[in-house]
């Protein structure tokens, strides 16, 4: 007797009226979830006279620089160059995402390739360190960098960044389901060292992990002003500066519109640049979930 177990596939089709609503519900759902950046970018153009109409208008309709105008005015006036407001916040975000990046992927390589008594433990207290706000460890934060001496100097800043548990979390999950044992065998067998190993194979194999990295700290520390670290004027940040500047009442809503667009331009464009990487690594890690 013969038993026939071939499996029938069932061939998925949907009709061009269902091709049509679909595109439209993602079309809307586009179009929902652009509203804010169009509006931001709508305020930054239009005068006083359109920003205050109720109800309001969003689209300008009579665009105009003269906000931008204003602010490059205003920033002339400030006590401290604005060159050096923006070289402050570039060693902040440089210093302190280059040095997450390194520190978190070293240590999921070792925790993923390095198998040692208490890893899983210490693994299991950086995702409990996901659950507490950056409000909760406020105190105990300032109390270590004020022990340490670090308070008004870049290290208050800089120092913490690269502590950042997300960082390590998601590295560890991408090395574990992108570095298999065969290849770190294979490289040991030729006789490369420790650093070489984790620099020339799991570095190069992670690039979708620590892009994603980068792109999450730079926007946290983009806006960082400095908050109660940081207290000599040279050593402020351009979001600092430029939230002083809008400081002036009514009369500089336009500037303050202008303020946040400009804020936002730089982190939107990083995260366009890589927005194919961060879809891969929350995927891969698990966030997606």
């Amino acid at each position: 007797m013969k038993f026939n177990f071939s499996i029938r596939k069932k061939r998925l089709s949907r009709s061009a009226g269902g091709d049509t609503a679909v595109f439209i519900i993602l079309l809307m759902g586009i179009a929902f979830m652009s509203m804010p950046l169009v509006l931001t970018i709508s305020n930054a153009f239009k005068p006083l006279s359109e920003l205050f109409l109720f109800p309001p208008r969003f689209i300008v309709r009579n665009p105009t620089l003269n906000n931008f105008k204003d602010l490059l005015v205003l920033m002339a006036q400030s006590w401290v160059p604005m060159s050096r407001y923006l070289l402050n916040s570039l060693l902040i975000v440089i210093g302190g995402t280059a040095g997450n990046v390194f520190f978190a992927s070293l240590a999921a390589y070792i925790l993923s390739v390095r198998k040692f008594p208490g890893a899983n433990l210490f693994l299991s207290m950086v995702v409990l360190s996901l659950m507490f706000s950056a409000e909760v460890t406020a105190i105990p934060n300032y109390v270590t960098i004020a022990a340490l001496g670090w308070v008004d100097t870049y290290a208050a800043i800089i120092v913490p960044a690269w502590g950042s548990s997300l960082g390590l979390y998601l590295m560890k999950n991408f090395v574990d389901s992108m570095i298999h044992r065969s290849i770190i065998e294979a490289a040991e067998i030729d006789g490369a060292s420790e650093f070489r190993i984790y620099w020339q194979i799991v570095m190069p194999n992670v690039k979708p992990a620590w892009l994603t990295m980068i792109i999450l700290l730079f926007q946290s520390l983009w806006k960082n002003t400095g908050g109660h670290f940081l207290y000599s004027e040279q050593l402020k940040t351009l979001p600092y500066a430029l939230s002083q500047i809008v400081q002036g009442g009514v009369a500089r809503q336009g500037v303050a519109a202008a303020v946040t667009l400009v804020m936002m331009i730089v982190p939107i464009v990083v995260f366009v640049i890589n927005q194919s990487k961060v879809v891969d690594t929350m995927g891969t890690s698990g966030m997606a979930n």
